[in-house]
């Protein structure tokens, strides 16, 4: 039961909530991980766009901050005794989504792990969700590790 878990990592705090699930199911398991980092298409273009005439340098840098990415979670992982390796997407031909789910399938995933924020209206519009297009696409189970919902004032004014 779930030997190879696939957990996509972007370096924000609800990825790291991901791959400590990723990492409990894999203790429990005996499961081996695979970190896949993608430089996303979309907000790529855009800062290239911004930095006009240093596009090489904006690429290296977005390549440089995906291994950094990659190799904090590898650490985290090999510091929880886990079996892992990583992989970083970079050809900017496809969405996130597209490549999880190609890495999934390449790899033989049995499970794919990811952190979500769970955003709902206007702002899932308007920044799209690359955990519920993986959700609706893949053809293995998916565990979703939810963000804890921001304290209301009521909830900090009990406090």
């Amino acid at each position: 039961m779930y030997q190879r878990i696939l957990v996509p990592v972007d370096g924000s705090a609800t990825s790291g909530l991901g791959l400590q699930e990723a990492l409990r199911l894999a203790a429990l398991t005996g499961g081996r991980l695979r970190l896949v980092h993608v430089i996303d298409e979309l907000p790529s273009a855009l800062a290239l766009d911004a930095y006009a005439g240093h596009a090489g340098d904006r690429v290296k840098e977005l390549r440089i901050d995906g291994a950094r990415i990659l190799a904090e979670a590898k650490a985290t992982a090999i510091a929880a005794s886990a079996k892992v390796d990583a992989v970083l997407h970079d050809g900017f031909k496809g969405t996130v989504h597209e490549w999880v789910i190609a890495d999934a399938e390449q790899w033989h995933a049995d499970l794919i792990v990811l952190g979500t924020h769970g955003r709902h209206g206007v702002e899932r519009l308007m920044l799209g969700s690359s955990a519920e297009n993986i959700l609706r696409s893949a053809t293995i189970p998916v565990l979703l590790v939810r963000a804890p919902a921001p304290k209301t004032a009521v909830q900090l004014a009990r406090r």
